[in-house]
This record gives structure tokens, sequence and C-alpha cells, in this order.
């Protein structure tokens, strides 16, 4: 299938579209470059600019034949959403409307929405299945179940079909150590705990140590990047498929704290990694954890890589040898 990723030179697009095309397709990347790498796509497509560019997104949709969109470009910082409401609302969520709107002129009727498990807010029930309420507890989660409700009201109403994946938190980086995480300001606690591993930071902020888990610190289920890309390309294929549309979560469905994740990078990267106890931040929910059942057999999808020591290791890998990111590559 011929494939628009927009958002495809950012972290977990990139890896989407190498996945794209180990699978035998052919991703076009739509990104603005605002936080991604033209280095990141390699010999993909790259079209520079923006999803709200209703003829530049139309002109792309005619010119490759695309058959299906799948959408990364969003604003991913939570702490920043609950300062900002209306930059996360523009972005993450109207943004996403013009792009339907133009999938729909141009009879494009495969989606594959990059959502979030931050749709549940603070879950009662752990783990989190995709019938939990709804009720995110930050502007960012919200952000994004609008837009999940927007596209259940189109499948529902038109030939539309889509998946939203829900994410818990990605990590690590390619097997093959080329391609990686690089944000700037980086806000991801792996890369930030390799950033002081590295003499980049002085040292790592623990925000907050009472919470109710077992060593006080939050708790989040992470899952390999590239699981969590290949998960993307068997989305797409079920909607080719002609299975149904849904919202389906994407974990390895434990969690790990964050001094377990501190640790385990201590054991990675050989260094001390000073770690300091900081005040909470808002939204920050004590415990996110995935079942992850539905995608295993929706999708016939498994994490093959998503253990701790596989992700923080491969995220070493990346980050010791590219210590400024896609830097080099981009001069």
């Amino acid at each position: 299938m011929n494939v628009l990723v927009t958002g495809g030179a950012g972290y977990i697009g990139s890896h989407a579209v190498r996945a794209l095309i180990e699978a035998g397709h052919t991703p076009i990347v739509l990104d603005s470059l605002e936080h991604g790498h033209a280095a990141s796509v390699g010999e993909a497509e790259l079209i520079l600019g923006n999803v709200l560019d209703h003829e530049l997104v139309a002109r792309a949709c005619r010119q490759f034949s695309i058959e299906a969109v799948m959408h990364f470009a969003a604003y991913i910082e939570v702490g920043e959403s609950m300062v900002d409401p209306i930059k996360y609302y523009a972005n993450n969520t109207m943004s996403v409307l013009s792009l339907l709107k133009t999938m729909q002129e141009n009879g494009v009727g495969k989606f594959i929405f990059s959502s979030t498990a931050a749709t549940y807010g603070q879950s009662e029930k752990v783990p989190i299945a995709e019938d939990a309420p709804l009720a995110p507890i930050n502007v960012y989660g919200h952000s994004k179940l609008i837009v999940e409700q927007v596209c259940s009201w189109l499948a529902r109403q038109t030939e539309f079909g889509f998946i939203a994946l829900r994410y818990f938190n990605a990590g690590g980086a390619h097997p093959d150590g080329t391609i990686g995480e690089d944000h700037n300001p980086e806000s991801h606690l792996i890369p930030l705990v390799f950033q002081t591993a590295l003499g980049k930071r002085k040292s790592i902020s623990i925000f907050g140590d009472d919470y109710d888990t077992p060593d006080g610190t939050c708790v989040r289920d992470y899952i390999h990047v590239w699981d969590l890309a290949k998960a993307h390309v068997k989305a797409m294929e079920h909607l080719a498929n002609g299975g149904a549309s849904g919202a389906f979560n994407l974990g390895a469905g434990n969690g790990h704290s964050v001094r377990e994740i501190i640790e385990c990078a201590r054991r990675a990267s050989g260094a001390a990694i000073p770690a300091e106890i900081k005040p909470r931040r808002a939204g920050d929910p004590a415990v996110l954890v995935a079942d992850p059942g539905r995608a295993f057999e929706t999708f016939n999808w498994r994490p093959e890589i998503s253990d701790l020591k596989s992700i923080v290791g491969s995220a070493w890998q990346w980050h010791s040898t590219h210590p400024d990111g896609y830097a080099d590559a981009e001069l």
C-alpha cells in the first residue's frame, strides 16, 4: 500500500516508516521538521509541510495514490499541555480534523491514529483494558480523545475505517542502532537518564516519590519502539483486509517504576546517574499498565523485544553512539 505518514520524521513515526518498508509498503513522509529529523526517514520520500496545508496534503494524496494515512504529527508534552491548552487543541485536535477532511475529499478511507493511554486518566483498574472509562486528567489526553470520538462517528456514518492505537510508554531505538529518540527539548525519562549518564545533565529528576506504588515512584508500561512500529503495520493491514475500526492498547502488559528505569540504565551504561527527588507534576497518574490482549487477538501482534533490558539497552546503544542525536547527520 502507498501510505502517507504524517510526522514520519519523528521518533515513533520514523520507526513506523522503516517497518512499512520492511513489510513491502511504500511510505510517503509529510513532516514540518519542527521536531522531526530529515535524516531519520532514510530513502523514503519526504514532503516538507504541515497537515493544515490542505492543498499540499491533497496533492500528495493524488500524486502518490495514497491508500492509507498514519498520523503521528502531534505535540506530546503533558506538562506543557496543562500550561498551554490552546496550543494542544489546535495542533493535536483541529489539525487532524483538517487532515480527515482532506482525506475524505480525496478518497482516502483508512486512518491509523497515534493515540495515548492518557485517554484513560487515573484508571481504578490495572491493567487497563480498552473498555475502561475514558476520563483524561490532562489536556494532552483529552486532545487525543476528541479525535478518537470524531473518528468513531465517521466510521459509523461513512465509508471510513480507523484504528486508534493507545500507546503506553515507548522506549528504545531500532535494533540496528541507526535511528532513535532525539527531542529538543527532551522530556522522556529514558533519554533524560542517558543524557545524565553522558554528562549532559547533572542529575535525573524523579517527580514524586510518595505515590501508592512499591517504591513510591510512578509506574509505567514500557513498549519497545520497534514492537510499536510493527503494530502500526499490522493495524493498517487489518483495515485493508476488511477488519473493523476501533481503539487498541499498545503495551507490554507489565509496569516498571521510575527507579527501576534508572537502575537498569546504570547497569547498561556503567554510569552512576545521580537522581534528585522533585515535587509531583500535574497530570501524572501513579500507575499506567496496559491490558494489550485485544491487539494480540485482533492483529496477531505481540511485542517481541519489550523486556526492560532490551528497551534500555537499545536506547543506550543509540544515545552512546549519537550523543547529539541526528545533529551530525543534518549539518
